[in-house]
C-alpha cells in the first residue's frame, strides 16, 4: 500500500537576492530575471553573490 503525503497548500517559496536592486526579498516579489534563489533563509540569500562566485570558481577548476 502506497503512503501519500499531503502537499502543503502554502509552501514557503524561499528567499531571493535581487540582482538589480541588491536587496533580499521573501517570496517571489521581483521578476525572475532579476532574482537569484530560492535560498532557505534570509542570511543565505544575503550571500547569493558570494555563493555564485564560489560555484563558478569550483566549476572552472573542475573543467
Amino acid at each position: 500500500m502506497a503512503l501519500w503525503r499531503k502537499k502543503d497548500p502554502n509552501p514557503d517559496r524561499g528567499w531571493y537576492y535581487n540582482t538589480r536592486t541588491g536587496e533580499v526579498e521573501h517570496l517571489e516579489v521581483s521578476r525572475s530575471i532579476d532574482r537569484l534563489g530560492p535560498y532557505p533563509d534570509e542570511a543565505t540569500a544575503r550571500r547569493a553573490l558570494e555563493i555564485a562566485r564560489e560555484r563558478t570558481e569550483q566549476a572552472d577548476r573542475d573543467e
